[in-house]
Parts: C-alpha cells; sequence; structure tokens
C-alpha cells in the first residue's frame, strides 16, 4: 500500500509486484476510470516466462486502494501525480521504468508521459486514442451505425431519455456492442478475472469521468474535450501504440499516433478489440514483449 498524497489528505493505493528484473519493469495502468488491476491478469501466463518484472496496480478509487467519497479528485491532472508518486516508492526510474497503459491507462500513460517523460525507458499506449472528440465521432459515426438500425435506435433512444438505469440498457449493450467491441467472446465465456473486475468498478469515478454512455465520453469531468493530438511530437521515449480491429478506438488513428511520436512503433491486432490482450492475445504478447526486450537491448 503506498501513501498517495492529494490537497484532500493522504490515502493509500494497492501495487502487487511480480518477478525481479532490474531492468525491465512494467507499471501496468488499467482502464476505467476506476476499474482495476484485474484485467491485467492475463499477464501472468507471458511476462514471467521472459523474466518480465510487472506491477499491479489500482488507482485511487478503485477496489483494492482507498476509495475518498471526493469528486474533486477525479481529474486527469491529479492521477498522474498519483502515478509519479508510485513510481518514486516503487524506485523505478528512466533506467527500468516500462509505463503500459490500456484505454484509459493509456490516456494517463500519454498524459504521464508528457510531463514525466524523463523518468520513461519506454511508454506503451494500449487501445486509446489521441483525442477524445474524435473517439467520440468515430463510435457515433462509425461503430453505432454498423449495428442493426432497430437496436441502435432503441439505444440512442434510451440514451436521449437518460434512462441509462433501464435494464433494457445494459442488456443491449451487452449483447450487440459488447461482445462486438469491447471484448469478441461470448458473454458466458468472458474471463473471469474480467468479471471481477466489472464488479469490482467504481461507478462514482467512472460515471463522472466517463459518464453513462457507450458511445464516447459524456462525463461531468472536462475529460470530454481532451485532445493531445498535437503534442504528441513532444513524446521522444520509446513508444509503442497499439491498436486492434474491432476495437471501440480507432486503429487507424492509434497508427497514426505511433508516427507521430518521435521513436513510435505501432502493433495492429487483427482478430482484437478493446481487450486485445484477451480476444487477440498472442499477437498482443508478442508485440509487447519484443517492444520492451528491443528497447532493453538497444535494437528498438
Amino acid at each position: 500500500m503506498i501513501p498517495i498524497t492529494t490537497e484532500k489528505g493522504t490515502f493509500k493505493v494497492w501495487t502487487k509486484r511480480v518477478g525481479n528484473n532490474p531492468t525491465k519493469k512494467v507499471l501496468l495502468l488499467h482502464g476505467g476510470p476506476g476499474m482495476t488491476h484485474e484485467l491485467y491478469a492475463c499477464v501472468d501466463g507471458y511476462f514471467p516466462q521472459e523474466e518480465i518484472e510487472y506491477i499491479y496496480y489500482d488507482q485511487l478509487g478503485s477496489y483494492y486502494s482507498d476509495k475518498p467519497d471526493d469528486l474533486d479528485l477525479w481529474t486527469a491532472e491529479r492521477f498522474v501525480e498519483e502515478v509519479e508518486q508510485v513510481r518514486i516508492a516503487l524506485n523505478i526510474d528512466a533506467s527500468n521504468f516500462y509505463l503500459l497503459g490500456q484505454s484509459w491507462g493509456g490516456m494517463l500513460a500519454m498524459e504521464y508521459a508528457l510531463k514525466y517523460q524523463e523518468n520513461l525507458k519506454g511508454l506503451i499506449i494500449s487501445n486509446m486514442m489521441s483525442s477524445i472528440p474524435e473517439y467520440n465521432a468515430y463510435a457515433q459515426n462509425v461503430l453505432g451505425p454498423q449495428m442493426d438500425p432497430v437496436i441502435y435506435k432503441e439505444i440512442k433512444a434510451l440514451e436521449d431519455a437518460e434512462d441509462f438505469a433501464n435494464p433494457r440498457y445494459g442488456e443491449l449493450l451487452f449483447e450487440h456492442y459488447y461482445t462486438e467491441h469491447v471484448l469478441r467472446m461470448p458473454p458466458n465465456e468472458w474471463p473471469e478475472a474480467v468479471m471481477r473486475t466489472l464488479n469490482h468498478a467504481n461507478n462514482q469515478v467512472y460515471v463522472h469521468m466517463q459518464g453513462y454512455s457507450e458511445f464516447g465520453v459524456t462525463g461531468d469531468a472536462t475529460l470530454k474535450e481532451w485532445d493531445v493530438k498535437e503534442r504528441l511530437k513532444e513524446i521522444k521515449v520509446p513508444t509503442l501504440v497499439i491498436g486492434a480491429q474491432y476495437d471501440t478506438m480507432d486503429p487507424s488513428h492509434m497508427e497514426w499516433m505511433s508516427k507521430e511520436v518521435q521513436n513510435g512503433r505501432y502493433l495492429y491486432c487483427p482478430n482484437g478489440s478493446h481487450l486485445s490482450q484477451y480476444d487477440d492475445q498472442k499477437t498482443y504478447f508478442k508485440g509487447v514483449i519484443n517492444f520492451i526486450n528491443d528497447v532493453d537491448t538497444g535494437a528498438f
């Protein structure tokens, strides 16, 4: 448990270190916001055999960490400072520190790199675009219309009525959207770790920052205007950007991101969706491991 100092007091966040490698230490930033480290349980099947050290971490507000009831804490800027405090406590630095963030964690990883990249050895941005307005446009103009028009119309009607608590809303999304674009497996085959994450989610954090709708970010926070497209060129550290064919995020945008940063590489998961570490697992981890090893040996 690592103490985190904020303007609202000191809280503790949960971490768990697995393995020991002096030059390859990967801090895992989960999505959400408000989900948990459990989204990365599959890492156990890949990193240990490569002798890559990794650190599970529940961000403040997430299940295994403290969960203060204060909306002022849920900002990207404060989360960046939290990550920096975690880094210092773990005693990792540019000689060994790889940051892997997926979805919201990828946004947080970009923000961290834009402020603290001198502390990084490598950056991995997984399944996250660099612009929320462009993500919203992709969800509403591309993914939504791909759905059965009758189903999409019903979903949009429920959203327009802000009837998000209606069981029908969740049922439609899970059957027609999640299994197409979040995790491409039948609902009864979703990994236990993913279901545990969903059960452990902190909805206060998630709804405040992300919003209720799954067709883009609609939260009360400033996240819906977030856009760092023009700043990607400031990132000098070796960077891997991961996109997937069926993702909620536009894979062509993420390929473009890999060319905007100064030292980028793109990993494409042809069978993957938003959680491509599960539904295109071999492609995902082969690419991540190759990137870490190439940066470590100087071959990148």
